[in-house]
């Protein structure tokens, strides 16, 4: 058996050190045998021993520690990717989660939600903030662009905005999901410390959202139905699904697509309207 299927870890170590320009680090160039770093160069960068960093090299000496995978994910400049393939040829796992985020989407991102004209769609983040939509969005949830940044959060809205409230089918059913499934994002996120600021002011705005807070129940976000009473057009029936953002884990995707050929109609005809806002003759 090769040396790469026995100890795939120290191939990986070995190829991205392969890769890295001493030069760029301030070590000196001069003549070298291989490419890229010396071992005990790895191993000052990432501050642990040169005799260690060898021996994980030559997949000897047990497993290493999530501390010591951190040190080399940083020594070795890895991306989050490679920092999480780390981990997992190293401790069979992924890292611990934690919470970051630009709040920022790629205009590719934005392009992908401008391609449906016809279904709602929107980016947000595991804290719910919503930091990207389409026109079909502003039109049939809300015109996030309208609001101050602080405002667009989910959460806020359910529970603060009396608008919101109403054009739900049954509220209360509605908001215990979104209370569960917002819980099971910042967990899974690693976001706890950046939601307590949010969980307190609306426990104190919120006597509904306190309640259901403490009921400590956790959901799903995958898909599912949601039913909007639009104030112009009336019931709208809707699918959602939930889906991830590749290599931006703290980021998510909810596309809505009309559930019955009347809900379809009825939005093409708002967003004809918002096309050709004149009025007819």
């Amino acid at each position: 058996m090769s040396m790469e299927t026995d100890n795939p870890l120290g191939t990986f170590l070995r190829d991205r050190r392969s890769r890295m320009d001493p030069v760029a680090f301030g070590f000196g160039g001069g003549r070298r045998r291989t490419p890229g770093l010396r071992r005990e160069e790895v191993a000052q960068r990432a501050n642990i021993s040169p005799t260690w960093y060898t021996w994980l090299e030559q997949g000897r000496g047990g497993a290493p520690s999530a501390d010591v995978l951190s040190r080399l994910a940083a020594g070795l400049m890895l991306t989050e990717p490679e920092r999480e393939h780390l981990f997992i040829l190293g401790l069979g796992r992924l890292p611990e989660a934690t919470y970051k985020t630009s709040g920022e989407v790629t205009p590719r991102l934005q392009r992908v939600l401008d391609a449906m004209p016809f279904s709602p769609a929107i980016i947000k983040t595991a804290t719910w903030d919503v930091v990207a939509w389409n026109a079909a969005a502003a039109m049939v949830l809300t015109d996030y662009g309208k609001l101050p940044r602080e405002q667009r959060n989910i959460l806020r809205l359910m529970f603060t905005n009396p608008g919101m409230k109403a054009a739900q089918e049954d509220w209360r059913s509605v908001a215990r999901y979104v209370v569960g499934s917002f819980r099971a994002d910042a967990a899974r996120a690693g976001a706890g410390a950046e939601i307590a600021t949010l969980v307190e002011e609306l426990s104190r705005l919120s006597p509904e959202f306190e309640s259901l807070w403490r009921d400590n129940h956790v959901a799903g976000h995958a898909d599912g139905l949601k039913r909007l009473h639009h104030p112009e057009h009336g019931l709208l029936e809707l699918e959602f699904s939930a889906l991830a953002v590749d290599g931006r884990p703290e980021l998510g995707v909810i596309i809505y697509n009309p559930a019955t050929p009347e809900t379809a109609g009825r939005i093409q005809s708002l967003m004809m309207r918002r096309a050709d806002p004149s009025p007819a003759d």
